[in-house]
């Protein structure tokens, strides 16, 4: 026997016929959506019936438990506590209007609400965790001017909560990583399965600008209740627009879209809000 023959060694593989990949695939991707449309729960604030990874408790336990590191990662709390009092305040005033509302529906608010101005000056952000805990940076709380402006922050990161994005957004996580892993392996290389990644990835972007359109939606209509003007969100788009300085990543490679095109949503949900005018005796 010649010992040049040509046979399956140690260090070769057979590839995995390609009617045996797709079939893997296809179970893959089922089980993927199985998963995520059998993940439907009603939102406790809205009626809704949405897709989440988690129920309201486990967002309350995840933010809770997140909540130091959050606060270490940003320097720590901002020592004033005349300013901490100041964002408490206005967050418990949004809040109560809320409850009024929810009242009228026989609803109820489930999340303990907790608000955070953490120290950090560099960093000109506002963020919030699941389950209720919301942070301001100084760097952003130091450029807002007026009550109103801290209430369209406060307002927004209110609205991810109540909408329940990080619970979406987990459960689409999911959904994106099974359904990324069917296509690899449909594709049977590793070229497939970063294209599968890269286009889980596009789309959870998506749904992050999906989401912070919607929160800024919530902030108007917060504060419009709260007795704010809401058109002191179109302020803080303001103070954003000026940080990123006209840069920043293009829109569609964002999670965030940009302030100018926020600021033309906003108006439009105002518009929506106060069809015959805002109201000229609201806190601005």
């Amino acid at each position: 026997m010649s010992p040049f023959r040509v046979g399956r060694g140690r260090g070769m593989r057979r590839r995995t016929p390609l009617k045996a990949r797709l079939l893997i695939a296809a179970v893959l991707a089922v089980v993927a959506l199985m998963s995520y449309y059998s993940s439907m729960d009603e939102n406790p604030i809205t009626g809704e019936r949405q897709p989440v990874g988690m129920n309201e408790k486990q967002e309350i336990a995840m933010g809770l438990q997140a909540l130091p590191q959050m606060v270490n990662q940003h320097g720590g709390l901002y020592a004033s506590e005349q300013a901490q009092q100041r964002l408490d305040q206005i967050g418990t005033r949004l809040l109560a209007a809320l409850d009024k509302k929810l009242a009228k529906e026989n609803r109820q608010n489930p999340y303990p609400f907790e608000f955070h101005l953490l120290a950090d000056d560099q960093m000109i952000n506002a963020f919030a965790l699941p389950g209720g805990q919301v942070f301001v940076t100084h760097a952003l709380y130091r450029q807002l001017t007026t009550e109103g402006q801290v209430a369209g922050v406060v307002g927004h990161e209110i609205g991810h909560v109540l909408a329940r994005h990080g619970a979406e957004r987990l459960a689409k996580q999911k959904l994106t990583e099974g359904l990324s892993g069917a296509v690899g392996v449909a594709g049977g290389d590793m070229q497939s399965a970063q294209m599968a990644r890269a286009i889980g990835q596009m789309i959870n972007m998506k749904y992050g600008r999906d989401d912070e359109l919607e929160s800024d939606r919530w902030g108007v209509r917060l504060m419009a209740d709260a007795g704010y003007d809401p058109r002191s969100m179109i302020d803080v788009m303001k103070v954003l627009d000026r940080a990123s300085q006209g840069g920043g990543q293009p829109e569609f490679l964002s999670t965030h879209p940009k302030p100018a095109n926020r600021i033309e949503y906003i108006t439009v949900v105002i518009r929506e809000v106060f069809p015959n005018g805002v109201s000229g005796n609201l806190e601005p």
